[in-house]
């Protein structure tokens, strides 16, 4: 768990370097503090008024966090296919969340998987689909949906979980901004 001084880096670096892409300057560079050298996968999540604007991660623990942050949140912001690039007039009602990930563990029994503790990866014959702990219980999803909405998020049928797909599953800490 992150000490709340690292909280509010974590989320002053990811809204700095959205800030960066959208007005075209330079990346910036993680503070240096331990948080930051750490090897792990993350996700930077976009919304405006509650609605997702952008979210783009890395999974595999293989970058120091603090690259991870500056990469995801701007591409996040520019890159996210579902969405046009971030203007610079949607930057102040923007809010910037950061999910830090635990390296993700296949799971041989979903009845271990735990609703809102767990976020989940379905992967079968090259397609693969991936939802943050925070997804299910946001939509009030049963272990079972949850799954289910994992391989729809994959392409695949929403019962591939019980006929071959592999399931993975990994811990996430949410570092919220405050309220935009």
């Amino acid at each position: 768990m992150l000490a709340d001084p690292e909280r509010t880096a974590v989320i002053d670096l990811a809204r700095d370097a959205v800030t960066s892409a959208v007005l075209g300057g330079p990346a910036p560079e993680p503070p240096s503090i331990p948080v930051f050298t750490r090897v792990a996968g993350a996700f930077v999540t976009l919304t405006i008024a509650g609605e997702l604007r952008g979210c783009i991660g890395q999974v595999e623990p293989r970058d120091s966090l603090g690259a991870v942050i500056v990469h995801c949140a701007a591409a996040a912001a520019l890159e996210d296919p579902r969405f046009p690039p971030v203007s610079p007039n949607e930057l102040p009602s923007l809010r910037v969340d950061v999910s830090i990930l635990s390296p993700a563990e296949e799971v041989t029994d979903t009845d271990r998987i735990v609703v809102g503790r767990h976020g989940l990866i379905v992967s079968h014959n090259g397609f693969r689909g991936l939802l943050l702990p925070q997804v299910a219980t946001e939509h009030g999803w049963t272990r079972d949906q949850f799954l289910e909405q994992t391989c729809r998020k994959a392409g695949l049928p929403r019962d591939a979980w019980q006929r071959g797909a592999r399931v993975y599953c990994f811990e996430a800490e949410v570092v919220e901004e405050k309220k935009r």
